[in-house]
């Protein structure tokens, strides 16, 4: 009995990690289902069997929902200053204009624009 309990606890463990969410992402919208206080904040730019383009804008003080991505790569049209949510806790980061990211996996999060800016990302999604 003690070996399992110490299996299941490396195995959480390991999931914290490398930031897996523990939550289902069936149980989240995606990003562009996800809003802000009934409001969307991502469009369509273009959807296709390869791909999805969502330009996602955020004035300040407004956020996005918690939702989950599937894999993806996006890019900071205009940056700012974001509180930011997920498995790894609660931080504020600056983002920068021209600052692009990806994700392997499919990972959750929440978003607030704490900034005084208005801030713009396009998120490319692989099918």
């Amino acid at each position: 009995m003690k070996k399992h309990h110490f299996v299941l606890r490396l195995f959480w463990s390991f999931l914290l990690i490398i930031g897996v969410s523990c939550e289902e992402p069936k149980t989240l919208p995606d990003p562009l289902e996800a809003g802000w206080k009934g409001q969307p904040v991502c469009e369509v730019l273009k959807n296709n069997d390869e791909l999805r383009v969502l330009k996602c804008v955020f004035n300040p003080g407004v956020g996005h929902e918690k939702h989950y991505h599937n894999p993806h790569f996006g890019y900071t049209l205009r940056g700012g200053k974001f509180r930011i949510t997920d498995i790894k806790g609660t931080r504020e980061v600056d983002i920068p204009d021209g600052y692009s990211f990806s994700k392997d996996s499919i990972t959750s999060h929440e978003v607030l624009n704490i900034g005084q800016t208005i801030a713009e990302f396009l998120i490319i999604e692989y099918k």
